[in-house]
């Protein structure tokens, strides 16, 4: 049940209650108690991996759909990630913008994978490959050039070198060297460093396809900011099962 509803083993699991309550994600509280336990409700708020409708979720816990849907609307933004506000100078993150397939049209519009998606920048180390960041939700017709900015990342990793892939024209992302007209090659070094810089940024596409492990990342049924908490969450999560 632990994997199959979290994505993590029963020690990440446990890592992962003990840091939500550190993090004061438990409090006491007066009134009515829940009728799960704080381990069963974590497990709740990490439905994202199996993408189960609420209904179906209350079943496996034994619970009602209201139970539920408090549960979620308790823990899920409690799950995000917690962003770095600083970085070292000489500190190298990779950029990159990823659609997730959304129902809620008033957060999500037409984009290249011919769904309403919405775009959502994502932000690695590139030694680590652990999830630094995550931008705010945009609609998925929004170019990353311009979601780099209206996301918040370009102000949230300022301190330290971002790069890339060549959709970031403008910015201060470091991107590929282009060629100035179509029929003239670039010189060695540049190819040199293109090379380079395609092998790095590979990270990031390598951290999306297991990000993708998590269905909700595939078809969000969510409104409103419940596809930014999942992608918050599941950043947090897959950052977790890298560390462990």
């Amino acid at each position: 049940m632990i994997e199959l509803s979290s994505g993590l083993s029963a020690r990440q699991v446990a890592k992962l209650i003990r840091q939500l309550r550190a993090e004061g994600a438990d409090p006491a509280l007066k009134g009515r108690p829940w009728k799960l336990g704080f381990e069963d409700r974590v497990l709740v708020a990490t439905y994202w991996r199996t993408n189960l409708t609420m209904r179906q979720i209350a079943v496996l816990f034994g619970t009602s759909k209201s139970a539920t849907d408090r549960i979620i609307d308790d823990l899920a933004p409690k799950l995000a990630l917690r962003p770095r506000k600083r970085y070292a100078p000489e500190t190298v993150l990779i950029v990159d913008g990823t659609l997730v397939p959304t129902r809620d049209h008033q957060v999500a519009a037409p984009s290249k994978n011919y769904r309403y998606s919405t775009n959502h920048q994502v932000v690695i180390h590139a030694d680590t490959q652990l999830v630094v960041a995550v931008g705010t939700t945009l609609p998925g017709n929004r170019n990353d050039c311009k979601a780099f900015g209206e996301s918040g990342v370009d102000h949230a990793t300022r301190t330290a070198t971002v790069i890339a892939d060549g959709g970031y024209p403008g910015t201060r992302a470091v991107i590929p060297h282009r060629r100035k007209h179509k029929d003239e090659p670039l010189v060695e070094w540049k190819e040199e460093h293109n090379a380079c810089h395609r092998r790095v940024r590979a990270r990031i596409e390598h951290t999306f396809a297991a990000m993708k492990h998590w269905k909700t990342m595939r078809d969000c049924r969510l409104r409103g900011t419940g596809v930014a908490e999942a992608v918050s969450g599941i950043a947090r999560l897959h950052n977790l099962t890298l560390a462990s």
